[in-house]
């Protein structure tokens, strides 16, 4: 809400819809990009993008092209989980995201090359606490993978307050 000449305005933010892919190697490490571009410029993220909505491409579509298009990595819908939807309010206080976090079954078997997107590194499942991520990784998709990674949770994550205000909505499965 802003003012303007004693008038009470509200402004609506813009909504994306992503995906983020969860993959490791064969030594259960995971790949992450450190972010060369916005949204999360200079932070280790998982893999990811948003959906061709114009061709009307569906979440698990845009995950098997977007593992494809970032690591080479050649998958089928079937090698992919969907484990956790996540609705991100006023992320960085620019945008809502409506997030579909994936999780391949299919290991990639080296490092890829460095993209336009960023870089990319293996980490451990413990060297990641130490990292420069997202605030709304460290306090909800981490701890969701470690949890859910074999079933599903709907959540969402109010970013307009701090810290950030997350609300399971759904829970199937799990640890």
């Amino acid at each position: 809400m802003a003012t303007l000449l004693g008038q009470t305005m509200s402004f609506a933010l813009p909504y994306k819809i992503s995906v983020l892919v969860f993959i490791e190697n064969l030594a259960g490490e995971q790949l992450l990009m450190l972010r060369a571009k916005q949204p999360n410029l200079g932070v280790w993220t998982p893999i990811g993008g948003k959906l061709e909505m114009a061709t009307g491409e569906s979440p698990l579509q845009c995950a098997v092209r977007e593992t494809a298009e970032e690591t080479g990595l050649v998958v089928r819908e079937e090698d992919m989980h969907l484990f956790a939807m996540i609705a991100e309010k006023a992320y960085q206080g620019e945008t809502h995201w409506l997030m579909f976090l994936f999780r391949c079954k299919t290991p990639i078997e080296r490092l890829p090359p460095d993209i336009k997107e960023g870089r990319f590194a293996f980490w451990s499942r413990e060297a990641i606490k130490g990292l420069a991520i997202p605030e709304t990784d460290q306090a909800a998709l981490w701890p969701i993978f470690d949890k859910y990674r074999e079933g599903f949770v709907s959540l969402r994550a109010d970013c307009s307050v701090s810290p950030i205000k997350i609300t399971i909505e759904q829970i199937v499965g799990g640890r």
